[in-house]
């Protein structure tokens, strides 16, 4: 058997770049790049093998571990899954920093490759610098802390181990049903060990994503269900974008007269003004389409996983009669609330389902209903399209969230990438922004992580340079996580950030003060403090060498938009909105509501919880 020798690292770079996948006809590298923040754990090793191959496997530098590791989920999300990027940490601090990005993209059921620095496995020098010694267990160290938020966890202890492990994680993060990221744990002196590798594990190897297809007697119990349907109901969830399987729902929902109605995932499966399309569901969704869903008596999900802001918490779907059909790669996901599951693909299942149903369709004043719900969901938004309102003195109030939102829908291209995430941006654009084309919209609400926006910015205009990818950030958000700003002036990768500043945590606030609560701690200026100091974000963004504007009125937002697409680089909107306008239309969602208080407001509120949790279902 031929072998060649090389370090563990040298050799784990090597496989990476070997590995390659088929997109559109074009055969591209599996993994298409790594993010890195090199300390003592990754640099020596990893570090100098990643040097050597920077044409084959470019390297990007890193401001935070974790923003970089977003930016690779973000990344992942804009090719559909079909193309990997790879973070990489030292030891201790920098590790842990990737553990919040590990759980971003295990709860969106996106693929990351991590890879971490470790302690050295001799341990004849613990503890090494940043070590977090466990008295009860010296193998622990703070790379166990990723095994609940991976889908795939290992540590190398021996070289030789990576043949084993190393195309088993890449098995997982290509799998339809079990997709997450997969984490290693590289210790120091493992790194730098050299093996006799055999030649054969580094031959080029083409991957793709599998297509399972339903057990058939899965397909025959879903037909049973909807063609009994009087009010039928489809969920799109971000399976069916990952699926490929936007054209075959468009079709089925067509054919059989169905609403569509889409999640946070889903949203942007069908343009906005599709006759099927119903809406966005659920709590930051629209008053459209949790009115039909309230009335659903079949409710088929397809590539969702129904988290609380899709269901209201299990509260939206009123019709005590109502079935579900889930269609799912994953079963954990397909056999929630007892629903009739049809485990597979999205687009294999949904064409062996078309085939079976035959002629079926639901009755037109179902649809006829949903049109005019969502036609009515269209007025509001329309509402928002007006100046900013005066106060009593004639002086100009901050505008709404939507007054922004509807101005950039309005001139903004087809093909534009809305990004948010966290905060109360990601339910006003799913409630507010009209797609004008399929595939042009990224919330991360699964994890509802602040930060994501900015640096899955960056991670998305790598994924699609021929589009502009526009951010809309907090000023929450931005605070907590800004450096990638930076990060893509220096690697050319222009976004537009769209920084709305409500003057702190507004849309907690609003949640805080909807449940009896007083305003505290959310709103900056409800913070305990001695300075109220207002930052400057236009003056913090040019620092790290974006273009900037501060755009005081509605009217100047067009100008201040075409400005941004025509700049050589990033380019950062900062425009004041208020804190306590919201577009409404959404549905219950259960929080924790105190049983005992002294505030009436939370009595009260505490007894529109008992209410509204009545209609919840008890997983049936």
């Amino acid at each position: 058997m031929d072998t060649i020798r090389l370090t563990t690292a040298q050799a784990i770079v090597k496989w990476l770049i070997n590995q390659r996948t088929m997109i559109d006809g074009e055969d591209v590298p599996m993994f298409a790049g790594v993010f890195g923040i090199f300390g003592h754990g990754n640099v020596t090793c990893l570090g100098h093998a990643l040097e050597s191959e920077q044409d084959a496997l470019p390297t990007w530098r890193g401001h935070n571990e974790q923003s970089m590791a977003l930016a690779a989920i973000a990344y992942a999300k804009a090719k559909r899954r079909r193309q990997i990027m790879i973070a990489s940490s030292s030891v201790g601090p920098g590790s842990t920093n990737m553990v919040t990005a590990a759980g971003v993209a295990h709860a969106n059921r996106l693929p990351v490759l991590l890879f971490s620095g470790d302690t050295f496995q001799h341990r004849k020098v613990d503890p090494v610098l940043q070590q977090v010694e466990q008295f009860h267990n010296p193998t622990e160290t703070v790379s166990d802390t990723f095994k609940p938020v991976t889908r795939y966890w290992d540590r190398i202890t021996r070289p030789g181990q990576i043949i084993r492990s190393l195309p088993q994680a890449l098995a997982v993060m290509l799998d339809p049903a079990d997709c997450g990221p997969a984490f290693f744990a590289l210790p120091q002196d493992v790194q730098a060990e050299a093996y006799n590798y055999p030649t054969a594990f580094f031959e080029p190897r083409m991957h793709f994503i599998r297509r399972p297809g339903p057990d058939p007697r899965e397909i025959e119990a879903a037909v049973a269900v909807l063609r009994h349907a009087q009010k039928p109901l489809i969920i799109t969830g971000g399976g069916v974008v990952y699926s490929g399987a936007i054209a075959e729902l468009t079709a089925f929902a067509e054919k059989h007269g169905i609403p569509v109605v889409e999640t946070v995932a889903g949203k942007s499966t069908l343009v906005s003004s599709h006759p099927n399309n119903a809406g966005a569901i659920g709590v930051s969704g629209d008053s459209a389409s949790n009115a039909i869903a309230e009335d659903a008596d079949v409710v088929l999900a397809v590539g969702t996983r129904l988290q609380d802001f899709t269901t209201g918490s299990w509260s939206l779907f009123k019709n005590p009669d109502v079935r579900f059909v889930s269609i799912n790669a994953a079963r954990w996901d397909a056999v929630k609330q007892h629903a009739t599951s049809v485990i597979g693909d999205a687009r294999v299942s949904l064409e062996l389902l078309e085939a079976a149903l035959g002629d079926y369709t639901a009755p037109i004043e179902w649809l006829e209903f949903a049109q005019a719900q969502i036609a009515a969901w269209n007025a509001h938004l329309d509402t928002f399209k007006r100046p900013e309102d005066t106060d009593g003195d004639g002086h100009m109030l901050p505008p709404a969230y939507n007054q922004v939102i509807q101005v950039i829908n309005e001139v903004c291209d087809d093909d534009d990438y809305v990004l948010s995430a966290a905060g109360g941006l990601p339910g006003e654009l799913l409630a507010g922004w009209r797609s004008k084309q399929v595939g042009t919209f990224d919330a991360e609400f699964g994890y509802s992580c602040m930060g994501y926006e900015i640096a899955g910015g960056l991670g998305a205009k790598m994924a699609l340079p021929d589009r502009d990818v526009v951010s809309w950030v907090g000023d929450g958000s931005y605070l907590m996580m800004n450096s990638d700003i930076y990060a893509s002036v220096l690697t050319g990768h222009k976004v537009i950030y769209m920084v709305m500043d409500n003057g702190g945590f507004a849309v907690i606030n609003r949640l805080q003060t909807n449940t009896g609560g007083a305003e505290f701690n959310n709103l900056l200026s409800t913070t305990r403090h001695t300075n109220f100091q207002h930052v400057d974000f236009v003056k913090h963004a040019e620092s790290m060498g974006a273009r900037s504007e501060l755009v005081e009125s509605l009217a100047d937002l067009p100008a201040a938009y075409a400005r941004a697409k025509a700049a050589d680089r990033t380019y950062v909107i900062v425009m004041n909105v208020s804190a306590y306008d919201w577009v409404g239309g959404g549905t219950w969602w259960e929080v924790g509501v105190p049983e005992v208080s002294e505030r009436n407001e939370v009595i009260a509120a505490r007894g529109e919880w008992e209410a509204e949790s009545k209609h919840q279902r008890d997983g049936l």
